[in-house]
């Protein structure tokens, strides 16, 4: 049985002014036109850019590609669908007959989708400031976590680390070419990991140089896949 959404506002620490928004949120798009897709939209928008300023002023010394991966770390699939396991999120979500029946309320992308489209709903009742604020305390544990010199680490480290994180094999580099003259030669190498049937190439002036930007777009592709 769906528990009433206003169970889940007061755990959450809201009331809606429109509380038609709140129970649009919960509201996945098997149930027909009025769905929680476009609050999604505003969500995902506001959610990007309220961790991409937190981040900013936490770490005033840290570089643009390492705030990038801080905020991947925060702002992906698994990170919000943790957030709404917490929450129990799942138990009021309003789906279609098929998806319930499926599981749906357990599922990831699902449950990921409903916690953003609950912050566009917050953003479209109540405005920006208030949505920012439920935003940084929903985060407030996994953002006092970070460290940015985990993330200063190169490319294969912290590919490593996260193949040894999820218990399969350690990256498999293979030298597919060397080209050009001996004092400027071009280094190709392709990236494998047993989590991933996609391979990917690095390109540079060495072989570690190649093998370094191997990891960084096996890093990206992942955490594409993560979103």
């Amino acid at each position: 049985m769906i528990k009433h959404s206003d169970i889940l506002a007061k755990k959450l620490g809201l009331k809606f002014n429109q509380p038609q928004l709140f129970s649009i949120a919960l509201t996945h798009r098997s149930m027909g036109a009025s769905n929680n897709e476009r609050l999604e939209y505003l969500g995902d928008s506001v959610l990007g850019f309220v961790i991409a300023q937190q981040l900013y002023e936490l770490f005033p010394m840290a570089g643009e590609g390492v705030l990038s991966r801080l905020r991947a770390s925060l702002v992906n699939q698994s990170s919000l669908a943790e957030l709404a396991r917490l929450h129990n999120l799942g138990d009021y979500l309003i789906l279609g007959s098929g998806e319930l029946k499926s599981g749906g309320f357990r599922r990831e992308s699902i449950l990921s989708d409903a916690m953003e489209a609950i912050m566009g709903a917050i953003l479209m009742d109540q405005g920006f400031d208030v949505c920012r604020q439920w935003i940084l305390k929903l985060f407030s544990e996994k953002l006092a976590a970070l460290k940015a010199d985990n993330w200063n680490k190169d490319p294969k480290t912290r590919l490593q680390e996260l193949m040894q994180s999820r218990r399969v094999e350690l990256p498999i580099y293979e030298l597919v070419s060397m080209s050009g003259a001996d004092h400027a030669q071009t280094f190709e190498v392709i990236c494998k990991v047993t989590i991933s049937e996609q391979a990917c190439k690095g390109f540079g002036i060495s072989r570690k140089k190649a093998e370094q930007a191997a990891a960084e777009n096996m890093l990206n592709l992942l955490q594409n896949k993560d979103q």
